[in-house]
């Protein structure tokens, strides 16, 4: 088992400080933004679509310059060769040659690198074993982003941006890839992972970062991001509903404490600002209700929360 690396305030590995982000056509993609990854730390950065996620990645990948601010990672400048040769990119729509096989795709890329992870640590890493002596064009989607994955670990690097990495996994392959993205910030990588699968954010990261409109509206545990969510509604007790009911749509969003409410393959869920008082109503009006579940938000309720304005 990896020795488990505790990050600390003064292994920063890369920075984003007072950066801003226009583009030609006046769109500004990031307003001032400051950003830190600890050593070991995995990071989680969210945010809506055009919320500048990408822009930010971009800037740290040294593919793209600010308008203001500093890019920092290891201390260079991104574009640094000994920078970029300690950092691994897995991006969303990655391709690879169709016709090279899984093995010889891997190969090339450890050449790139003066000390690359060893060939059979990879394999083990993306789960590829059985699969290495097929070419890239006859692989599955799931079984592409495997080899992707191998890919941007290919250099041993000491930071790794992930993007959407689980997307097209089933859920046993998804395991296996958190499980190794644990594995490495345990052994002092840091990751920053972006995805629109909350529940893989809040599963992974140590610290999330919420973004908007090129701004971070709130950093930190996936605890503390909930916590935020709920504060932002008027009452802090902010709960959800889950039940099977015959009340009409009309009755349900009237119920006292209601914010929202939405049925789904005959599964009712309520968002209530007054849980007790809600479900005194709920069932004095429909005696037949069952399946009940009450629960307090999830990072999806926070997230919508703090990005709806």
């Amino acid at each position: 088992m990896p020795t488990t690396f505790a990050p600390t305030t003064t292994d920063t590995v890369a920075a984003l400080t007072n950066i801003t982000k226009r583009y030609v056509n006046g769109v500004t993609a990031l307003d001032n933004l400051s950003l830190t990854l600890k050593r070991g730390e995995i990071v989680a950065l969210l945010g809506p679509n055009g919320a500048g996620k990408s822009t930010a990645v971009k800037l740290m990948m040294g593919l793209s310059s600010p308008t203001s601010g500093q890019v920092r990672i290891f201390n260079k400048d991104p574009r640094n060769t000994h920078a970029r040769l300690r950092t691994g990119v897995m991006l969303q729509v990655g391709r690879a040659p169709e016709m090279l096989r899984v093995r010889e795709q891997v190969n090339i890329f450890r050449g790139y690198y003066p000390a690359p992870m060893p060939y059979a640590d990879l394999v083990k890493a993306a789960a590829l074993e059985g699969i290495e002596e097929r070419m890239f064009g006859q692989l599955s989607g799931g079984q592409k982003q495997r080899m992707l994955f191998a890919l941007a670990l290919a250099g041993d690097p000491d930071l790794i941006f992930l993007d959407e990495p689980t997307v097209g996994l089933d859920i046993e392959a998804r395991r296996a890839m958190w499980a190794e993205i644990r594995s490495l910030a345990a052994r002092g990588k840091t990751v920053l992972l972006t995805t629109h699968y909350l529940e893989e954010a809040d599963a992974l990261a140590h610290r999330i970062v919420v973004i908007n409109k090129g701004r971070v509206i709130c950093s930190g545990t996936p605890a503390e991001v909930k916590s935020l969510g709920s504060s932002t509604d008027a009452a802090a007790t902010l709960k959800i509903i889950r039940c099977v009911t015959t009340l009409p749509a009309e009755t349900l969003h009237n119920l006292i404490g209601v914010t929202a409410a939405d049925t789904l393959n005959g599964l009712t869920t309520l968002t209530s600002a007054q849980t007790e008082a809600t479900l005194r109503e709920l069932l004095a009006l429909d005696q037949s209700l069952h399946s009940l579940e009450v629960a307090s938000p999830a990072l999806e309720d926070a997230f919508l929360a703090l990005t709806s304005n």
